[in-house]
C-alpha cells in the first residue's frame, strides 16, 4: 500500500508576505550586503531589494517575537515564544544557525540586545520575574542572570559606552544595570521632579553616561547616570515605539507615524510624516525603524515595510506588506492565472501574483472577510463575511455586484461549482444556500442536514452533488441546486469531486491520527495529477500526503514555518506552488511544488530543508513496512532501568524516617565489625544488553563493566582491578583515543558519566544534571577533550561536554525512540552522529545547542534500526551496521549503499587504520577492506576454535557478538552470554573472562573443603567456579530449567541443586552427572540444604510455603514440615542436625525439628544459645540490627554467617554488601557496607576458611569475590565504606558560643522589624487635628521664636551635604569566625563588621572601607596566592536563593583600592558562611546556610559556578581548601567532618572515619588546618584536635585547649600552625597556641584583656606576630618572642548600643551597651580611651552642659551620676524597676530627666546634692519613654512615646503642657525626637513593619540625621515638615541603628548599631560658602 510511505515530492518555502509589526518593535535592520532582515511567524527573513529574493531561517519552533542585530551587521539573534522558548543566532548570508541558546527563559523571549563588540548577548524573559540573562552565545552559555522587574520590560541595550553596563526599561520604569562576576545589579532610574514616572518604550546610549529613551506620551527623556535631566517634550505626539542609533545620529518612530531624524546630540534634523506620504493612511503607526546613511527603513503596525531615501522623503518605497491585525482566513486562487486571493478580519481583500511575488490589488469591505472564491471563468469574486453576508465583486477592478445577507452567523466557506453556474455559500448556523450565478445570485435551495457548522464544501464534476463536513466531523452529501439530502450510498460511490478540500472521507482517512479524535486539521486540498494532498493544522504545521490515503495514520512530509493556526492552504491553478495562510501570524506563505522526477536534481538543497526538521519526525504511525525487530533488539528496547528508589534517593529516605525512629535509638549500639572485605575478582561482563563497551588500554590490559564495577584486566597475570566510584548499573564505556582514560556512564534518577584514569583508578571528572534515568552511550572526541553522551530519558538527550571543567557546552534531544550508539567525528569536533531504533541523524554543535539532520536514505529507502556506527576515512565517510544485516555507507547525510555482512544484526563495528571489522548476532567477527568492497577474513567463535590453555568452556557455539576491540595484535571479543574471549589473527581463541548469561542468578554454594563454589540461575546452567588465583570456570552443566538454590553434601562430593519447576536433583560434584532427582513441588525451590555431620538428611524449602525432609541413603521423603503462611526464604541446620531455623516470606522466623517436621516454639533469647551449623537467616534477635533504616523501601535478602560466628555478611535490595558485628542485636547496627553490584543482591557465602566473601548480583548476573581482611591487617587505602545510617548522639559536648553560632537566624535588611515594641499609627499616616487659629500672623506681633538654640556654631550656617565614614569602632566575632587577616607585610589588618570590610593600618589607625555589600558581611578571606595580591572575598546575608540583588553574593575585591573584580550571587538561601581560595587562587568555594548546607565551588574571575553540592544536613561552621590544592578541600561542622575532591563538575566526598581508634566519636568540629602528607588537623568543641591521615583518624591531641577549639591558621611559609579557643588564663594554658607541622609541640601565649575567659574566634600569624581576633570584640596582636598583646581594635561584645552621647566640646564620645560597659572613644586618636563596667546592661548615657559630669541609664531601672575627672560615683538612685530609655540634664544644669519603660518622667534637683531624692515625675503619658529634649531655657520637656505620640511637659512640676501656639512658640535645647510635625518628613513610605528609632538635630539647627530598623542613616534638612521628604541614604550598618548624635561643631555623625555592636563615625562634609 502506498500510503504506508511518505510522498517522494517534495514542497520548498519560496516567499512569504507579511512582516510581524504587530506586538514587536525593532525588529527590521540592515545587514552588511545591504539586505533587509526581519521576521514574521516562525520564519526569519532575509530579503534582497536588488534581487527582490528572500532567503528563510527556519530553525524556531514557534512564533519569533524578539531580533538582535550583530554589531558587524551578518549574524542576527531571534528569540521566540513557547513553554520551552529558545534564542537562535544565525548566520544572515547562508541562514544556518551558530548557536542556540536554550533551558533559561520560559514562556517567551521578549528583548534581544548584542553588546559592542557581539561576544555577549542579552535577552529578558515574558516569565513573571521578566528574567534578564547574558549570554557567552558562541559557548552556548549563561554568564548571569536576575529577576528584570516585576511588570513587562519592552527593551534593552549594552551601553556601548561603558563596559559591563546595561539599561532596560519598560512599564513604568527604567533600570541601569551593572555586570560584575556573575551579578547583574540594577538600579533604578530616577525621575524625580524633572518629568513624570511613565511607561518607557524604548532606549539608546550614548556618549557621557547620557542615555536617551522614548516615553508613552511622546517625550524624549534623557537620562545621565541614573537620573533623569532634561526631557525633550512633544518629540512625538504619541508613544515613542522604536528609537534606532547609528553613526549620523538617532532616528526615532512612533504611534502618530512620523520618524524624526536627530543628530548625536538629539538635535532635531527633520522629520517625515508617513501619514502625509501617498501611501499613507490614517492610523499608520510606526514599530520599528533603522536609518543607515541616507535610507531609512520602516515597519508598521500593519505589517507593511518602508524604505524612505532621505532626501526624498516624500516617496516612501513600499517594499513588503501584509495583512494586518485580526485572523486570516480566507483564500482562494484565480482559477487561469498564477495569482492568489486572501481576505482577513482587517477588512480587506488582496490579490497576490505568485510570479512577481507582489501585491497588485487591494480592497477595503465593510465587514472582516471568513473566505472567498473565484468563479471558473475568472471574472467574479465571493467574498464570506463575519456577520452572515456575502459580496460579488468583479475581479477586474474590484466594483461590486450583489450584496447579499440571509444569515445572522458567519460564512466560513464559499464555492462556485464547476460550470459556474452556482454559488454554494455554507454558514456558521449549520446550513448551505445555494445561489444561481447568472440569476443575479438569486437563492436557489438550501441544504438543513447538519446539526452543527459547515466546515468545507466540495462540488462533483458534474455539479450535481455538493459534499459538506461540519463542526462534529460529519460528512453529508446533497442533490443540487435543491439541496435534498443524498442517503443512500449508492448513489454517491461513483461520483467524482471536481476538488478535495474535505477533511473527512475515505481517501482522507490517512491525514488523521491513529488513535486520535481531534479535530485540528483545518484545511486540506487535494492535487489530482500529483497524486499528493496538502493539509494544514493548528500546531502551524503544513503537511503533503499521497493521494488517496485511506488507512488512517500515513506517512507524510512536514514542513514548519507558520507559528499557530494554518487556517487555509490551496494549490494554485497549474499546480506549481502551495499557498499556505497562517489565522494569527497573518501571513501568506507560498511554497513551490518540487515533484519526483525532479527531486534528484534538487538534492544538493536538502539540508537547509532538514534544519526545519530538526525536532520533528517524519511521521507517526507505525512503521509496518519495516522487517520484524530482532528478538534480542526487541528485549533490550523494553528494558527501562527505572527503579523505585534511587541511589541519590537514600540520604533523603534515611532523614525521613531519622525522624519516625527518634525514638528507638537509646541503646548503646555495637560498633562495626573490625573485619573488612576488599573486591577481588568478578566473574561476569555486561553482554546482554550494552555494546562496544570491552577495550585494550595502551599498555595492553583490558578494560570493561559488570554490575556496577569498572574492571580492568590484566591478563598476565589474570587479576582485575576495580573502578568502584557508581552506585548504580553502568551501562556504557568508552576509552579516550589518547590516554588510558575511560568514560563510564550509569543509571540513576540524575545520572552520571564518570571520567577515570585505569593507572591510579581515581576519577577524574564526573558529568551529571543533564540526564535522567541513565546515561546508555558514551565517546570522546578524536582529541579527547571532549565527550558526547546519551541519555534513556524519553527524548533520548544528548550532551556534549568539556569534561576536564565538567562543563555541559550543547545539549539536544536526540529521538523518541531509543539510541544505541554515539560517535564523535574524528576530523571536525563539534560534528557527531547517533543511531538506533529507525534513527540515524547528523549532528553539529551549534553554540548551547545540537543541529540535527536525519540520514537520506533516498526515495524508496526505509528507516532502518542501526546498532552501531563508526566514522570512515574522511569527514564525510561513515557507517552504519543495521539490524538486518546490512553496513550502510554514508557520504554526508546521504546513503551511498548497503553492503549484507551478517546473518542478523551487526552489534558491533570498529574502524582500524586500513578497514574495518565488524561482529554480529550470527557469531562471526569479519575483517573488511577500507570501503566494504570486500570481506578479507571471517572467524567464528567456535568450542572448536578455543586454544588449549583457555581458562574457563564456552557455553555455546557462535554466541552474540555484542562488542570487537583490536589491539596488541589480537581481536578482543565480547558477547551476550558474558564472555570476553580473545581471538588471534591465526584462529586460536582464548577465554578470558565469563559469567552468567541472562536472566536472575540466585543459587550460590560454597564447597566445605576446597576454594570452589557452585552457582546455578535463570539461565538454566549450573556451574562451578574455582576461587583461587586461576580464577576460572571449571564445569558447567545445562539444566532443563533455571534454577534458584544449590548445596554441597558435607563430604563435598554430592550437588544438590533446586530448579524452579518445583523439582531438584542431586549431581556429582566433579562430574556435574545426575545422581538421582524428585518432583514433588510445583513451584519454585527456594533453598536447600544437607544436614551437618554425615549429611543424612537434605532439606528442600519450596514457594508454595513446605519444607521436605529426604533421607538421602534412602532417597526417601521422610518428612515435610507444614505451618508457614508464605513463601520460604532461608533454611538452617543447627549442628546437631536435628533442627531447622526457616525465614518466610511474612518475615517469619519458625523451627522445626527433623526428620518429622514438627513445629516447635523456641523463645527468642535461647535462639542464640542454640549451636547453628550455618546462619544465613535474615530474622530474629541476633540480627535486628541488619534491617537498615529504611526497612520499608528494601529488603536484607541474605545474609552469611562466617564460622568463627563473629562477623555476619549481608546482601540487599539495593546492591549493597554490608558487613555485621555478629550478635547485631539492638536496632540500625553499625555495618560497614561496600557498593559493586547494581541492583539486588540475591546471595552471600563466606568459604569454607572464612577468607573469602563470594556474593551474588540478582540482575547483574555476577559473580564476585571479596577477601577478607582481618581487624588489625589494613593497607592505608580508601575504605569503601560508610559506618552507619545513624549518627551517634554524643557530640562532645555543649558551648553557649558553638550553639549561638548554629542556632543564630539571619535575617536581611529588608525584612528586620522594629526594635522597639511601639504600636499606634504611624506619625505620616495621623490625622493632623487643626489647630484654632490658623489665622497669618498680624504683622505687629512678635516674629515666631527659632525651633532650635544655635549655640557653638560660627557665624555663617552651611548645611551639611554629605557623610563619609571615617572611623568604625566593632568587630564581628560573636558569631563568625577566621575573619581577621594581615595584608601587606603586616603593615594593615582587614576585617569586617555589619555589611561594610575594614581595611585598619596598624601604625596609624586609619581606616577605608569596602562599602559595596548591601547586607551583613558574614565570613571573609584573603587570596594567598601572589598573583592575587590583596584580593579579598567576603560572603553575606540574604534572602532566597533567586539571582536578585537581595540574594546572598560574594564580592572579591581589592584591599587596597576597594574596586570590585566579581559578585557572585549564589543559590546559598539565607547567606554564605564560609569562602575560601584555593592554591592557585583562581577557585573560591563558599558554603552556604541553606537547610542543605550547599558547598559551591566558582571560578571567580568569570564569576562561572563549576559545581555545588549540598554539604551536610546541619550546619557546616568552616571548609577550606588545602593550602597545596586546586582540588580538594575539608568542612568541618556539627557532628561532621568530610574530605571533598572536586572532579571535572562534581564533588566527591568522603566522611572522616574513625574506626581505627579506640572509644574515638564523631563530635562537632570547628575549625581546620593542614600539614604536608595529606595530614587534616580538625579542632573540635571539647578541646581535641584530630589529626587525620587522608580521611582516616589517626591520632587525637587531647585537651589541646580547655574549651572549644574555635579558630586554626596553616601558615604557608613554614607550616606552623595556630590554633585558638576558649579557656580561662592560667600560667600554663592560654587562650592561642602556636605549634609544629605535626601538631606535637606548642607553646601558649596568654591575652592580656582582663577578662575571665578568653574565646579566640579567629587567628591568623604574620612575621613574628599572631593576629587574634575574640569573641569580645577585640582584636589584638601577640609577639611570638615577647609574647606581649597590643589591642588594634576594641569594640562592645553584646548589643543593641542603646545609649550614646558626644562631648559638649571635645571629640569624644560615650557610648552604652547591653554588655553593661559604657566606653569612652577618641576620634581623633581612633581609639577606645576607657570602660567602665557597670555590672548590669545600659541603656542610656548624657553629659552635662559643661561635660563634667556623666548619666547613665540602666536596664534595670537604677541610673548613676559619674564625675568624668575621677570616674568616681557622684550619686546613684533607683527609683523604677524597668529600664531607664533616656536620661537629661536641663541646659541650666540644675534638672535631671529620667525616661523610662514604666512610661513615666522623673525629675530629680540637682543642686540638693547627690541624694537625689525625686521631686515631682510628668503624668499621664501613654506609653514608654523614647527620647527626650529639654528647652533652651529649661522650662519645657518634650518626650516622645512608644504610640507614636509627642507630649511637651512642664518641668520641673511635669504638667501636660495642651497649647500647641504655647508648643510652637518654645525654642529647643536640643532636637532628638523623632516625632512632631517638624519631622513629618523623615518618615518613610516602606516603613510598615520597620520604624525610625533615632534623630538628631545638628548644632547648626539646620541638618538632621536619622537612623532605622533598615540600618540606613540618613540626612535630610530641618526642619522636614512635608511627608517623604528628600534625603540621602547612607548603608553600613545591620539591622537596627539604636542612636544617633553630632559631635560639636557639626564636625561628625555618631551612629550606634543595634544588631552589630558598632558605633560608625562619620565626617561631615558643609556646603562651601
Amino acid at each position: 500500500m502506498a500510503a504506508r510511505s511518505a510522498p517522494s515530492c517534495h514542497l520548498r518555502l519560496e516567499w512569504v508576505y507579511g512582516y510581524r509589526g504587530h506586538q514587536c518593535r525593532n525588529n527590521l535592520y540592515y545587514t552588511a550586503a545591504k539586505e533587509i532582515v526581519y521576521f514574521v511567524a516562525g520564519v526569519g527573513v532575509v530579503y534582497s531589494p536588488r534581487e527582490h529574493r528572500q532567503k528563510f531561517y527556519r530553525g524556531h519552533s514557534d512564533d519569533i517575537i524578539s531580533l538582535a542585530l550583530h554589531p558587524e551587521r551578518v549574524l542576527v539573534a531571534t528569540g521566540q515564544v513557547g513553554k520551552e522558548p529558545y534564542i537562535c543566532v544565525w548566520d544572515s548570508y547562508t541562514v544556518q544557525t551558530i548557536s542556540v541558546l536554550k533551558d533559561v527563559h520560559t514562556h517567551g523571549i521578549a528583548c534581544l540586545a548584542f553588546d559592542l563588540d557581539g561576544q555577549r548577548l542579552v535577552s529578558v524573559g515574558l516569565d513573571s520575574k521578566n528574567a534578564v540573562c547574558v549570554w557567552d552565545w558562541k559557548r552556548g552559555k549563561m554568564l548571569s542572570m536576575a529577576p528584570g522587574h516585576t511588570d513587562r520590560i519592552f527593551d534593552i541595550s549594552w551601553d556601548v559606552y561603558q563596559p559591563n553596563k546595561l539599561v532596560s526599561c519598560g512599564v513604568k520604569h527604567i533600570k541601569f544595570w551593572s555586570l560584575c562576576g556573575n551579578a547583574l545589579t540594577p538600579k533604578r532610574g530616577v525621575f524625580g521632579k524633572t518629568g513624570d514616572l511613565q511607561t518607557i518604550l524604548c532606549l539608546a546610549c550614548a556618549r557621557d553616561e547620557l542615555t536617551y529613551s522614548g516615553a508613552l506620551n511622546g517625550d524624549i527623556y534623557v537620562w545621565k547616570g541614573i537620573n533623569l535631566i532634561r526631557t525633550i517634550q512633544g518629540a512625538h505626539t504619541a508613544g515613542i515605539f522604536s528609537m534606532n542609533a547609528c553613526e549620523e545620529g538617532f532616528a526615532t518612530g512612533g504611534r502618530d507615524g512620523c520618524i524624526r531624524l536627530w543628530d548625536l546630540t538629539f538635535k532635531p534634523i527633520t522629520v517625515i510624516d508617513l501619514r502625509e506620504t501617498d501611501q499613507g493612511y490614517k492610523g499608520l503607526s510606526v514599530r520599528s525603524v533603522c536609518w543607515r546613511g541616507d535610507h531609512v527603513l520602516v515597519g508598521t503596525q500593519d505589517s507593511e515595510i518602508f524604505e524612505i531615501v532621505v532626501h526624498e522623503r516624500n516617496k516612501p518605497f513600499l517594499i513588503m506588506q501584509g495583512h494586518c491585525e485580526g485572523e486570516l482566513w480566507a483564500l482562494a486562487v484565480h482559477p487561469t492565472k498564477p495569482l492568489a486571493v486572501t481576505g482577513s478580519d482587517d477588512r480587506s481583500v488582496r490579490i497576490w501574483s505568485l510570479v512577481d511575488h507582489a501585491l497588485i490589488a487591494r480592497c477595503n469591505m465593510e465587514e472582516p472577510i471568513r473566505c472567498a472564491a473565484v468563479n471558473v471563468d475568472g471574472i467574479h469574486l465571493a467574498l464570506g463575511m463575519k456577520d452572515g453576508s456575502f459580496t460579488v465583486l468583479r475581479v477586474r477592478d474590484m466594483t461590486e455586484v450583489v450584496h447579499i445577507k440571509d444569515r445572522k452567523e458567519a460564512i466560513h466557506e464559499l464555492k462556485y461549482s464547476p460550470d459556474g453556474t452556482y454559488l454554494a455559500v455554507g454558514c456558521n448556523d449549520s446550513s448551505v444556500d445555494i445561489y444561481g450565478v447568472s440569476q443575479r445570485y438569486k437563492k436557489l435551495g438550501e441544504c438543513v442536514g447538519s446539526l452543527s457548522f459547515i466546515t468545507h464544501l466540495d462540488w462533483s464534476s458534474d455539479s450535481r452533488y455538493l459534499q459538506t463536513n461540519d463542526g462534529n466531523g460529519k460528512r453529508l452529501f446533497y442533490r443540487m441546486p435543491g439541496g435534498k439530502e443524498v442517503t443512500n450510498k449508492e448513489e454517491i460511490k461513483g461520483v467524482h469531486w471536481a476538488s478535495w478540500t474535505c477533511v473527512s472521507g475515505l481517501e482522507v482517512n490517512g491525514i488523521w491520527p491513529k488513535y486520535s479524535d481531534i479535530n485540528d486539521i483545518n484545511s486540506v486540498d487535494g492535487n489530482y495529477t500529483g497524486q499528493v494532498l496538502v493539509t494544514a493544522d493548528d500546531y502551524g504545521i503544513v503537511k503533503l500526503f499521497r493521494y488517496p490515503c485511506l488507512r488512517k495514520g500515513a506517512k507524510f512530509k512536514k514542513y514548519i514555518g507558520h507559528s499557530a493556526h494554518v487556517t487555509n492552504v490551496r494549490w494554485s491553478h497549474d499546480y506549481q506552488w502551495v499557498i499556505s495562510i497562517g489565522g494569527a501570524d497573518h501571513s501568506v506563505f507560498q511554497w513551490k511544488f518540487i515533484p519526483e522526477r525532479k527531486l534528484k536534481d534538487a538534492l544538493h538543497i536538502a539540508p537547509q530543508e532538514n534544519l526545519a526538521d530538526s525536532n520533528s519526525d517524519e511521521s507517526d504511525s507505525d512503521l509496518s513496512d519495516v522487517p520484524e525487530l530482532d528478538s534480542e533488539i526487541e528485549q533490550e528496547t523494553q528494558l527501562t532501568y527505572r527503579r523505585q528508589v534511587y541511589t541519590e534517593d537514600l540520604p533523603q529516605l534515611k532523614e525521613q524516617y531519622k525522624e519516625k525512629q527518634k525514638s528507638g535509638t537509646s541503646k548503646r549500639r555495637e560498633r562495626a565489625p573490625g573485619n573488612s572485605i576488599r573486591l577481588h575478582f568478578v566473574h561476569g561482563y555486561r553482554g546482554y544488553d550494552c555494546r562496544s563497551n570491552l577495550f585494550y588500554t595502551q599498555i595492553g590490559e583490558i578494560v570493561y563493566h559488570v554490575a556496577a564495577v569498572g574492571v580492568i584486566y590484566n591478563r598476565q597475570q589474570n587479576t582485575q582491578r576495580f573502578y568502584l566510584g557508581h552506585d548504580d548499573d553502568i551501562l556504557c564505556l568508552a576509552i579516550h583515543p589518547v590516554k588510558d582514560y575511560v568514560a563510564t556512564g550509569q543509571v540513576g534518577r540524575d545520572p552520571s558519566v564518570h571520567i577515570w584514569d585505569t593507572e591510579t583508578i581515581k576519577p577524574l571528572s564526573i558529568l551529571k544534571g543533564y540526564h535522567q534515568y541513565g546515561v546508555c552511550a558514551v565517546d570522546f572526541s578524536a582529541d579527547g577533550k571532549r565527550l558526547a553522551s546519551v541519555g534513556i530519558d524519553d527524548s533520548h538527550t544528548i550532551v556534549l561536554w568539556d569534561w576536564k571543567k565538567g562543563e555541559k557546552l550543547s545539549i539536544a534531544r536526540g529521538s523518541k525512540d531509543k539510541i544505541f550508539v554515539v560517535k564523535m567525528n574524528p576530523y571536525v569536533p563539534d560534528k557527531l552522529i547517533t543511531a538506533g531504533i529507525k534513527h540515524m541523524k547528523f549532528w553539529r554543535r551549534a553554540g548551547g545547542g545540537l543541529i540535527g539532520r536525519k540520514g537520506y536514505v533516498g526515495t524508496p529507502g526505509k528507516n532502518d534500526t542501526m546498532m552501531c556506527a563508526v566514522y570512515g576515512w574522511t569527514e564525510e565517510m561513515a557507517f552504519s551496521g543495521t539490524s538486518t544485516g546490512d553496513v550502510c555507507i554514508w557520504r554526508d547525510i546521504f546513503l551511498v549503499k548497503t553492503v549484507k555482512a551478517h546473518d542478523g544484526p551487526v552489534f558491533s563495528m570498529h574502524a582500524l587504520e586500513k578497514g574495518f571489522v565488524t561482529g554480529g548476532k550470527d557469531g562471526v567477527v569479519a575483517l573488511w577492506d577500507d570501503s566494504f568492497e570486500r570481506c578479507l577474513k571471517t572467524y567464528a567463535i567456535k568450542r572448536a576454535a578455543l586454544a588449549p590453555g583457555s581458562k574457563g568452556l564456552l557455553l555455546e557455539d557462535n554466541p552474540s557478538i555484542r562488542a570487537i576491540s583490536l589491539g596488541h595484535g589480537h581481536l578482543l571479543v565480547g558477547t551476550k552470554n558474558g564472555e570476553i574471549l580473545e581471538v588471534d589473527k591465526s584462529g586460536p581463541i582464548t577465554l578470558l573472562v565469563q559469567g552468567h548469561m541472562e536472566g536472575e542468578v540466585w543459587g550460590l554454594a560454597t564447597h566445605p573443603y576446597l576454594p570452589i563454589c557452585a552457582t546455578v540461575s535463570d539461565d538454566k546452567t549450573l556451574r562451578i567456579w574455582d576461587l583461587s588465583p586461576s580464577h576460572c570456570m571449571l564445569a558447567v552443566r545445562k539444566l532443563k530449567k533455571g534454577g534458584r538454590c544449590c548445596c554441597f553434601s558435607p563430604d563435598g562430593k554430592a550437588l544438590a541443586v533446586g530448579l524452579n519447576d518445583g523439582s531438584f536433583l542431586m549431581a556429582n560434584a566433579d562430574t556435574l552427572e545426575d545422581l538421582v532427582s524428585f518432583h514433588h513441588r510445583k513451584d519454585i525451590i527456594s533453598d536447600i540444604r544437607f544436614s551437618p555431620g554425615s549429611g543424612k538428611y537434605l532439606a528442600v524449602a519450596s514457594h508454595d510455603s513446605f519444607i521436605d525432609i529426604y533421607n538421602v541413603m534412602s532417597s526417601k521423603r521422610v518428612g515435610t514440615c507444614k505451618g508457614a503462611t508464605s513463601y520460604i526464604t532461608h533454611i538452617d541446620w543447627d549442628v546437631r542436625g536435628k533442627l531447622l531455623q526457616v525465614n518466610t516470606g511474612a518475615k517469619e522466623q519458625l523451627f522445626f525439628e527433623a526428620p518429622r517436621g514438627k513445629k516447635q516454639t523456641i523463645p527468642s533469647g535461647e535462639v542464640e544459645k542454640i549451636g547453628w551449623a550455618s546462619w544465613t537467616s535474615v530474622l530474629g534477635l541476633c540480627c535486628e540490627g541488619i534491617w537498615p533504616v529504611i526497612g520499608e523501601v528494601t529488603d536484607v535478602t541474605a545474609s552469611c554467617l562466617t564460622s568463627d560466628k563473629t562477623v555476619l555478611a549481608t546482601g540487599d535490595d539495593l546492591g549493597f554488601v554490608k558487613l555485621f558485628r555478629y550478635p547485631a542485636k539492638g536496632k540500625f547496627g553499625k555495618f560497614k557496607r561496600y557498593v559493586a553490584h547494581s541492583t539486588h543482591v540475591t546471595n552471600v557465602r563466606w568459604t569454607f576458611d572464612d577468607s573469602m566473601l563470594v556474593t551474588l548480583g540478582g540482575t547483574d548476573m555476577s559473580l564476585m569475590v571479596w577477601t577478607n581482611e582481618m581487624e588489625g591487617y589494613r593497607e592505608k587505602r580508601p575504605c569503601d565504606s560508610e559506618e552507619s545510617d545513624i549518627d551517634s548522639e554524643e557530640d562532645g559536648g555543649y558551648d553557649s558560643d558553638v550553639t549561638r553560632e548554629n542556632e543564630i537566624s539571619y535575617t536581611i535588611r529588608a525584612l528586620s522589624t522594629n526594635i522597639r515594641p511601639v504600636f499606634g499609627i504611624k506619625p505620616h499616616l495621623q490625622q493632623k487635628e487643626p489647630s484654632v487659629d490658623e489665622r497669618p500672623p498680624v504683622s505687629r506681633a512678635p516674629p515666631q521664636p527659632v525651633k532650635l538654640q544655635t549655640n557653638n556654631v560660627g557665624k555663617k550656617k552651611r548645611p551639611i551635604e554629605d557623610l563619609v565614614l571615617e572611623l568604625v569602632f566593632g568587630y564581628r566575632g560573636r558569631d563568625c569566625r577566621n575573619n581577621v587577616h594581615y595584608l601587606n607585610d603586616g603593615d594593615d589588618i582587614i576585617y569586617h563588621t555589619a555589611s561594610v570590610g575594614i581595611l585598619h593600618n596598624i601604625a596609624t589607625g586609619t581606616q577605608s572601607f569596602y562599602q559595596e555589600h548591601n547586607d551583613d558581611i558574614l565570613c571573609l578571606t584573603v587570596n594567598q596566592h601572589p598573583k592575587f595580591i590583596n584580593i579579598v572575598a567576603t560572603g553575606q546575608v540574604g534572602d532566597s536563593a533567586d539571582m536578585s540583588a537581595t540574594a546572598p553574593s560574594i564580592h572579591i575585591w581589592d584591599a587596597v583600592n576597594k574596586q570590585t573584580l566579581s559578585i557572585l550571587r549564589c543559590y546559598h538561601s539565607k547567606g554564605v558562611c564560609s569562602v575560601s581560595f584555593s592554591a592557585t587562587g583562581k577557585l573560591l568555594l563558599s558554603v552556604g546556610l541553606d537547610p542543605e548546607h550547599t558547598i559551591t565551588i566558582w571560578r571567580w574571575q568569570e564569576g562561572a559556578k563549576v559545581a555545588s553540592r549540598a554539604g551536610h544536613n546541619q550546619r557546616i561552621f568552616v571548609a577550606e581548601f588545602r593550602p597545596d590544592s586546586d582540588s580538594q578541600f575539608v568542612s568541618v561542622g556539627v557532628k561532621h567532618v568530610k574530605f571533598w575532591t572536586l572532579a571535572g563538575r562534581a564533588l566527591l566526598s568522603k566522611k572522616g572515619l574513625l574506626s581505627t581508634l579506640q572509644d574515638a566519636r564523631m563530635q562537632t568540629m570547628l575549625a581546620v588546618a593542614f600539614g604536608a602528607n595529606n595530614l587534616t588537623f580538625t579542632g573540635t568543641i571539647s578541646g581535641d584536635v584530630c589529626v587525620w591521615k587522608d580521611h582516616i583518624l589517626c591520632r587525637i591531641v587531647a585537651k589541646a585547649h580547655n574549651g572549644p577549639v574555635f579558630a586554626m591558621y596553616t601558615t604557608l611559609r613554614d607550616g606552623l600552625i595556630v590554633t585558638g579557643g576558649k579557656e580561662r588564663p592560667s600560667k600554663e594554658g592560654g587562650a592561642v597556641k602556636l605549634w609544629d607541622q605535626e601538631l606535637r609541640r606548642c607553646r601558649a601565649f596568654r591575652l592580656e584583656t582582663g577578662q575571665v575567659t578568653d574565646c579566640v574566634r579567629s587567628v591568623c600569624r604574620g612575621k613574628g606576630k599572631i593576629l587574634v581576633g575574640t569573641r569580645n570584640a577585640e582584636i589584638i596582636e601577640v609577639g611570638e618572642k615577647n609574647a606581649a598583646c597590643n589591642i588594634l581594635v576594641n569594640g562592645h561584645v553584646d548589643g543593641p548600643i542603646w545609649g550614646l552621647a558626644t562631648h559638649p566640646s571635645r571629640d569624644f564620645f560615650l557610648s552604652a551597651a547591653e554588655d553593661g560597659t559604657v566606653r569612652l572613644w577618641d576620634i581623633a586618636d581612633k581609639k577606645m580611651l576607657n570602660k567602665v563596667n557597670l555590672g548590669h546592661a545600659a541603656r542610656t548615657v548624657c553629659y552635662s552642659p559643661e561635660g563634667d559630669m556623666v548619666a547613665i541609664g540602666m536596664k534595670n531601672g537604677e541610673f548613676i551620676i559619674l564625675l568624668v575627672s575621677s570616674l568616681k560615683i557622684w550619686g546613684k538612685k533607683r527609683d523604677r524597676r524597668c529600664a531607664i530609655h533616656d536620661i537629661r540634664f536641663s541646659p541650666d544644669s540644675r534638672f535631671l530627666a529620667v525616661g523610662s519603660s514604666e512610661n513615666s518622667v522623673d525629675f530629680y534637683d540637682l543642686t540638693l546634692g547627690p541624694t537625689l531624692n525625686r521631686i515631682s515625675y510628668c503624668k499621664d503619658i501613654p506609653s514608654f519613654v523614647i527620647q527626650m529634649d529639654f528647652s533652651a531655657d529649661s522650662r519645657h520637656l518634650q518626650v516622645s512615646t512608644g504610640c507614636y505620640k509627642r507630649h511637651v511637659y512642664e518641668v520641673p512640676s511635669g504638667k501636660h503642657l495642651m497649647d500647641q501656639a504655647a508648643i510652637d512658640r518654645i525654642t529647643w535645647a536640643t532636637w532628638t525626637s523623632i516625632l512632631g510635625d517638624e519631622v513629618m518628613g523623615i518618615w518613610s513610605r516602606h516603613a510598615e513593619k520597620a520604624d525610625v528609632t533615632c534623630a538628631c538635630v545638628s548644632h547648626s539647627g539646620i541638618s538632621l540625621v536619622t537612623g532605622d530598623d533598615f540600618g540606613m542613616v540618613k540626612l535630610f534638612d530641618f526642619p522636614c515638615p512635608e511627608k517623604f521628604a528628600k534625603h540621602k541614604r547612607f548603608l553600613g550598618h545591620s539591622p537596627h541603628v539604636t542612636n544617633i548624635r553630632f559631635t560639636s561643631g557639626d564636625r561628625h555623625v555618631i551612629s550606634a548599631g543595634g544588631d552589630d555592636c558598632s558605633l560608625f563615625v562619620w565626617k561631615c562634609v558643609h556646603m562651601p560658602h
